[in-house]
């Protein structure tokens, strides 16, 4: 063996070291040059999501005006189900609702037809497009219009993500893919209810679910390499034209990484703490009168606890799954 075949190795204690403010693209939800999904069934606004992850990369305002960005810079978008107009409607509107315009800031869309990452032909020409532009951020919308393969064998999926993760690290540029979930997982853990392959699961850096119970919808969040925040309730905020998702103000309480302080706890673990030492199930009022949430709050924390499989309901309230 020659000293020009073997692999380039380096000292553990010789790797370079990441400074604590270049850990995040967008503080809380992003991880600096992070690949992964934002998931979710029909309906649920996953475009509008990575969408506004577009904006707040692009702009700099916060992310669904709570989110702080932490780099900024050029954004490449290729929106495969939207007509280009619906396309720059809805940033048009982010952008609003963001307080800048439009205009001013650095998205770039591509306009081909059809992008399929299972042709060499495509693949070679996004990669030059990503070498030629140097986005910050590279959003794929969504990945069933990008391939002809079968989204259930995982020999067919993990080479179209291993692509993407190459794209990632050659060219530093963090990759949003929107996916759906299969229908009827809302009773499966957020993850593991995206349809196809648990390759896409297994792939992601930083992961964003969207869950609809109801009227509202939930975003769970979900990294690789740091702590996940609590559930986020979400809605679409159409104030003065301009369409845009939006973090309910229920709980003011800045968005970060679970704390041991008591203060601190999320909603969820408030409710969890509520079944330490209980003998019987819970009602939700009863929970409700215990952690002084209000009913609605109450309601959507549950349902995101059973979903995510730590409490399940039987016929007198609630219980630990496990």
């Amino acid at each position: 063996m020659t000293a020009s075949t073997l692999l380039p190795v380096t000292r553990a204690a010789d790797l370079a070291e990441v400074a604590t403010e270049r850990r995040w693209l967008v503080e809380y939800l992003w991880a600096d040059e992070a690949v992964g999904i934002v998931g979710g069934e029909p309906k649920c606004c996953k475009s509008f999501l990575a969408l506004a992850l577009a904006v707040a990369v692009a702009s700099g305002e916060p992310c669904m005006r709570r989110f702080p960005v932490v780099r900024t810079g050029r954004v490449l978008l290729f929106a495969a189900e939207d007509a280009l107009h619906v396309v720059r409607q809805r940033l048009a509107g982010i952008a609003r609702a963001a307080g800048r315009e439009l205009a001013d800031l650095d998205i770039q869309v591509i306009t081909a037809p059809s992008v399929r990452l299972d042709v060499d032909r495509d693949r070679d020409a996004l990669t030059e497009t990503v070498a030629k532009l140097r986005p910050r951020l590279l959003v794929l919308d969504p990945f069933v219009r990008l391939h002809r393969i079968d989204e259930n064998i995982s020999g067919e999926v993990a080479p179209l993500l291993a692509y993407l993760r190459e794209l990632q690290r050659r060219y530093h540029v963090a990759v949003v893919l929107v996916h759906h979930a299969r229908k009827g997982g809302a009773k499966m853990r957020a993850g593991q209810a995206l349809r196809g392959s648990s390759e896409f699961h297994a792939w992601g850096d930083s992961n964003l679910y969207l869950r609809r119970h109801g009227e509202q919808l939930t975003l769970s969040v979900e990294h690789r390499a740091a702590a996940s925040i609590s559930n986020v309730a979400l809605h679409l905020d159409t104030a003065d034209g301009a369409v845009a998702l939006a973090a309910l103000e229920d709980d003011e309480r800045a968005p970060g990484p679970v704390a041991s302080s008591p203060a601190a706890l999320t909603v969820e673990h408030r409710i969890l703490a509520q079944f330490d030492g209980a003998a019987a199930p819970l009602t939700a009022t009863a929970l409700r009168k215990l952690c002084q949430i209000r009913n609605a709050t109450m309601k959507t924390a549950l349902a995101a606890l059973v979903a995510d499989g730590h409490l399940r309901r039987d016929r007198v309230g609630y219980v630990l799954a496990r």
